[in-house]
C-alpha cells in the first residue's frame, strides 16, 4: 500500500501537475510556431530570396541530378536535404524569440509586483544629529 500512496502523492504534487501543464501547452505552441514558419515566414524568406523554395533544397549523393525532391525520392536516391536544415535552424530561432519575449514580459511582470524599497529621506546622517545634539547640549551647560 506504501508504494502506491506514494506514487498517488508523486503525482498530485504541484511540480508534475505545472510540468504536465507546460507539455500541454508546449505542444500547442509548437503548432503555432510551426504555422508561423511554415505559412508565414518562409514564403517571405522564399520571395526575398527570389522564390526559392527551402523544402526543395537537397544535394543527391549518387551524383545523378534531379530537378526535385519528389525525383529524387521516386528514384530512390540518397539526399541531403540542407533546406530542411535551413527551415529548423529558422523554426528554433523564432521558437527561442516568441520564449524571450514571454519571459521578458514574465520578468516584467514580476518587478512590478514587488513593492517598492523606501527611500530614506535625505538629510543628516544619524551621526551628524548626535554630534548637532552634542554640541548644544555643551552650549547650554556652559552658559
Amino acid at each position: 500500500m506504501g508504494f502506491i500512496k506514494d506514487f498517488k502523492s508523486f503525482l498530485l504534487k504541484g511540480d508534475i501537475i505545472a510540468l504536465a501543464t507546460a507539455v500541454v501547452v508546449g505542444a500547442a505552441f509548437n503548432k503555432i510556431v510551426s504555422s508561423v514558419v511554415a505559412d508565414i515566414i518562409m514564403p517571405l524568406i522564399g520571395v526575398i530570396t527570389g522564390g526559392v523554395d527551402f523544402s526543395q533544397k537537397f544535394i543527391s549523393l549518387d551524383g545523378t541530378h534531379y530537378d526535385t525532391l519528389d525525383a529524387a525520392k521516386e528514384a530512390e536516391a540518397a539526399v541531403i536535404t540542407y533546406g530542411n536544415v535551413i527551415q529548423a535552424i529558422i523554426y528554433f530561432i523564432i521558437v527561442a524569440f516568441f520564449i524571450f519575449l514571454v519571459l521578458r514580459a514574465y520578468e516584467k511582470t514580476k518587478k512590478e509586483k514587488e513593492a517598492p524599497k523606501l527611500v530614506e529621506p535625505k538629510g543628516p546622517s544619524q551621526e551628524q544629529l548626535l554630534t548637532e545634539i552634542r554640541d548644544e547640549l555643551k552650549k547650554q551647560n556652559n552658559v
